[in-house]
């Protein structure tokens, strides 16, 4: 598989189970996703996404993105889209 490199968690809100994500390219409503760091590993199609509480379709390189996420990560997890 080939990954593309896209952020980095910078937030966990397990109450909510969404993490934060400051984003270094774009991503995308229904990316595949590679969540990787130390203590994390898993992949997932993101299908919420928000800026602000608001739903967004895609994020841009430079901001930071609220993503529903299926485990738990932790700051500094880095983000992937998995591009086949």
């Amino acid at each position: 598989m080939e990954y593309r490199y896209v952020g980095v968690v910078t937030h966990y809100f397990s109450r909510l189970g969404v993490a934060a994500i400051l984003l270094d390219d774009e991503l995308y409503l229904e990316d595949w996703v590679l969540f990787n760091g130390p203590h994390t590993n898993f992949e997932q199609q993101v299908l919420s996404m928000q800026i602000n509480r608001e739903p967004i379709d895609h994020g841009m390189p430079g901001e930071e993105v609220a993503v529903q996420v299926d485990d738990v990560v932790r700051v500094g997890d880095e983000v992937y889209v998995i591009l086949d």
